[in-house]
């Protein structure tokens, strides 16, 4: 091998060795550099505000009329005229059905003739009394003659007293005639039809009332709530709100009973309250969500409900930290209502919480706020 060639081989040997030395190194560099940062977390955000919020007990209730009434015949004979259709709204006194008033109209008519006669025969007594009297005293007459007319006399006042009472109770028959609502309300299904002979003894229904204005919601709460009620109930009758299933308004009343005892089956109490019910949004018998307000929070922080994160040490949101990392905060919740949070501690309004996007969050993770629609 000649002396170039030499030279050329050393230099070829030299550049791959300085490759090769090279590539190791940069290798070496690559396993050692620091990891890329992730990218910022995509979430959405809202401050926490501060308002105005009622502390409320939520409940199941059942709406129930204030009075329910079965209307039935007090005395027997056919229904000769309805002076209601079924489904109106009577009034209290107001007729409802015309039992055959003749039978009871002639029963009255007997009674009446049957007490005009013995007063005029009481009458009659009282004058030979009192002529018997004179004559007794002028000794014209024996005296027993005139004791045994006084006896008559108190005969005859005790005849006119029961004719008086035999009236009176056909009086009050031929009233019953005409039965009228006992209660105000709605009626119900009509159970009888024009010209069925109703009777005392078959205790039927004729036909149902049942108020609805006003009308009362019954629910329970547990027993651990009620030293709080009674405490607000004795400063001022406590405001009931009744939503229907579509989650709306429908009326609202005033709390009107706490119930005496606790049920010691449930651990719970009985509560009513009243609603006037005018519009008559609450029918009996169904179901409604109830809200009773204990008393108004003043500038309770909140945050949408979804913010709320549940952990094993309890309840935390993320909190936004101006550098656009967040940070865990451990919260108290004091009540969810209405889509919201209300925070008892932990929170201060103004603070940029996370609303969602927070399930992929840990502690100080970077984010990146998307902004509302």
């Amino acid at each position: 091998m000649s002396r170039r060639r030499l030279v050329v081989s050393l230099v070829l040997a030299c550049g791959v060795g300085l490759g090769v030395w090279l590539a190791a190194d940069l290798a070496a560099a690559r396993r050692h550099a620091a990891p890329a940062a992730p990218p910022p977390v995509p979430v959405t955000a809202d401050a926490a505000k501060s308002q105005d919020v009622p502390a409320l007990i939520e409940a199941l209730g059942t709406v129930q009329s204030i009075d329910s009434v079965g209307v039935q015949s007090r005395v027997n004979g056919p229904i000769t005229q309805l002076f209601f259709s079924q489904g109106d709204e009577v009034q209290q006194g107001q007729p409802l059905f015309q039992i055959d008033p003749r039978p009871y109209q002639a029963a009255l008519d007997q009674a009446a003739g049957q007490l005009q006669r013995d007063q005029a025969t009481l009458a009659q007594a009282r004058t030979d009394l009192a002529r018997y009297q004179r004559l007794a005293a002028q000794r014209s007459i024996a005296q027993q003659q005139a004791e045994d007319q006084a006896f008559l006399v108190q005969q005859d006042e005790g005849t006119v007293k029961l004719d008086l009472a035999t009236r009176d109770s056909a009086a009050l028959n031929l009233s019953f005639c005409r039965i009228v609502a006992p209660v105000a309300g709605r009626t119900g299904s009509l159970l009888v039809d024009l010209g069925n002979i109703v009777s005392t003894t078959a205790a039927t229904n004729l036909v149902a009332i049942a108020q609805v204005k006003p009308i009362y919601v019954a629910f329970t709460v547990p027993q651990e709530r009620l030293g709080e009620i009674r405490r607000h109930q004795a400063e001022a009758p406590l405001a009931v709100e009744a939503y229907g299933s579509n989650g709306a308004l429908l009326s609202r009343g005033r709390l009107s009973l706490i119930n005496n005892q606790v049920d010691t089956t449930t651990g719970t109490v009985l509560l009513e309250a009243t609603f006037a019910n005018d519009d008559e949004q609450l029918w009996p018998g169904t179901f409604v969500s109830v809200r009773l307000i204990l008393y108004l929070r003043h500038q309770a922080v909140t945050v949408p409900a979804s913010t709320v994160m549940a952990g094993p040490n309890g309840t935390y949101v993320y909190v936004i930290q101006p550098d656009d990392t967040v940070s865990r905060v451990e919260v108290q919740v004091a009540s969810r209502q209405d889509g919201l949070a209300v925070i008892e501690h932990g929170l201060s309004a103004g603070q940029r919480v996370v609303t969602d996007g927070q399930y992929r969050l840990a502690d100080k993770a970077k984010v990146q706020i998307r902004p509302t629609s």
